[in-house]
């Protein structure tokens, strides 16, 4: 028997104070004495420092607008050695650290805030942007945290090597916060998440003593794997400054296809028989609803449908092929047709140049971006087993449904790992603060569903200052041995505090 809501209840509502979540602001004479202020500007120079609120402003507000906050400064450390002596005079004087990358997180966890009497500064990875090492015969590189995702991609192919971790953000998204948050991004399907992309890590600790691991051994079985405390803990635990990853062979040609679907279990077949029939050459399967893709059509300029009718789910997926290309020439249509003749699709086209392949990954980056033109909107970043994935949006989408007459769902993301972005468009024409009002209600609901599935209420955007009560609520014991882990490490709390892990009530 299911458990979770099967009825909705339209008249139970929990609101939300606001719209935006807005932290007051504080002075730098709070967080310490002149003195302490003094040495911090030493440690990292006029280069390093960031202290009127027209500087600041662009490091205070989330992407989408959600959370906002303040902060006296902002210090950017250039090395290692600038991070730890930064860190080891905020511990001296118990002066709160906010680690923040290239600030494209959807939670609240890179935002700072003032709370009472303490004031939290922002502790930036964008001057740590070198890359020290490209191994190509050990398939690794080492960068440090302030790295966007795209440079690392470049030095990757300039090698003739892949580093495969791709997001709609990754001209902006940094290294130190894509391995904080563990990102996954859309070729999880082949590749993994950064836990499974991570070889080492360089980080300084909530004391200021840096933990040097920067190794590259796939096989290293000597304890605790302690790295991992790192990747997903969102800045709780430390201020990752450099990492080793892996790196793939590079694709000599990359096949890609937008394919139309009747519902989302044809989908999942689809899924199944290409991973049945092309192996790991499948690097990426995302699928959207009819619905969202009107939404990118209607809203973002020169965008196009592919097949030029609508239809109520779309899938695009990619192939990365290391044979020759003409080894590869005509797999994917091959493919395709012998899935329309199953009846699986309703139709399809396959991306004949670069820029045709562009414009069908624009249609997919470009879907997040379209949604905030529509109105308010409620998002949820579900997993579940990919077999559940028809039933968790059946349920869903009636609840909401249920629940909120003329919402609008909003469904898109990373069919080939159960990762779903079930999100809410308010109902046309109706006042968004009130439907925002309704966040933790109608979240609560769609949380249990995925639960009751055995999914995720969090798959790849972390938890930071919006999930936290949804941690609590669903974890138990776990979030009771991160707590005690948090404690031993970074017993002052002055790491990120407020994010990720629940109060202790």
């Amino acid at each position: 028997m299911h458990t979770g809501p099967q009825h909705c209840n339209a008249s139970t509502v929990s609101r939300r104070p606001a719209t935006l979540v807005t932290y007051t602001a504080g002075s730098a004479l709070t967080i310490a004495s002149r003195a302490v202020l003094e040495q911090l500007r030493a440690v990292v120079g006029s280069a390093g420092i960031l202290e009127t609120p027209e500087d600041l402003v662009p490091y205070l507000t989330e992407w989408r607008g959600l959370y906002q906050g303040s902060t006296p400064l902002m210090l950017m450390p250039a090395s290692t050695a600038e991070a730890a002596a930064i860190i080891r005079l905020c511990a001296a004087h118990q002066i709160a650290l906010v680690p923040q990358g290239g600030n494209t997180g959807l939670v609240g966890g890179a935002i700072p805030r003032t709370t009472g009497t303490r004031t939290e500064i922002l502790l930036s990875a964008r001057r740590l942007t070198a890359i020290r090492s490209v191994e190509p015969d050990n398939f690794s590189l080492t960068a440090e945290a302030g790295c966007t995702l795209a440079n690392l991609q470049g030095a990757a192919e300039g090698v003739n090597r892949l580093f495969p971790l791709s997001l709609a953000s990754e001209g902006s998204c940094q290294l130190g916060g894509a391995i904080s948050t563990n990102a996954g991004g859309t070729a999880v399907l082949r590749f993994g998440t950064m836990r499974d992309l991570v070889l080492g890590l360089e980080v300084v600790l909530p004391d200021g003593r840096i933990l040097e691991g920067l190794r590259s051994l796939r096989k290293d079985n000597t304890g605790y794997d302690l790295k991992q405390l790192f990747i997903g803990a969102e800045g709780t635990l430390g201020f990752i400054t450099a990492a080793t990853c892996k790196l793939f062979p590079r694709p000599r040609q990359v096949l890609t296809g937008w394919v139309s679907v009747a519902d989302v279990a044809s989908a999942v077949r689809l899924l199944g028989a290409a991973r049945e029939q092309l192996g790991d050459q499948l690097t990426a399967f995302e699928f959207a609803s009819g619905a969202t893709l009107d939404l990118v059509l209607l809203h973002i300029p020169g965008t196009r449908n592919p097949l030029e009718t609508g239809a109520p789910w779309h899938v695009l997926l990619e192939l990365g092929c290391t044979a020759p290309a003409n080894a590869s020439d005509g797999l994917l249509e091959e493919f395709l047709t012998g899935m329309q003749d199953q009846e699986i699709i309703t139709g399809g086209v396959v991306a004949q140049t670069g820029a045709q392949r562009n414009a069908l990954w624009h249609l997919r980056d470009s879907m997040s971006e379209a949604q905030k033109y529509a109105g308010a909107s409620i998002k949820h970043d579900i997993s579940v087993p990919i077999v559940s994935l028809p039933e968790f949006l059946e349920r869903a989408t009636t609840w909401v449904e249920c629940a909120v007459p003329g919402v609008r769902v909003v469904a898109f993301g990373h069919l080939g790992d159960g990762n779903v972005h079930f999100n809410l468009t308010q109902p046309a024409g109706t006042d968004p603060v009130a439907f925002l009002g309704r966040w933790e209600e109608l979240s609560r609901a769609v949380h249990e569903i995925a639960v009751d599935l055995g999914g995720s209420f969090s798959a790849e955007h972390g938890i930071g200052v919006l999930k936290r009560d949804e941690l609590a609520h669903w974890r138990g014991v776990p979030v009771t041995v991160m707590r005690q882990i948090k404690q031993a490490l970074d017993p002052l709390g002055i790491m990120n505090p407020g994010k990720l892990l629940p109060p202790d009530r």
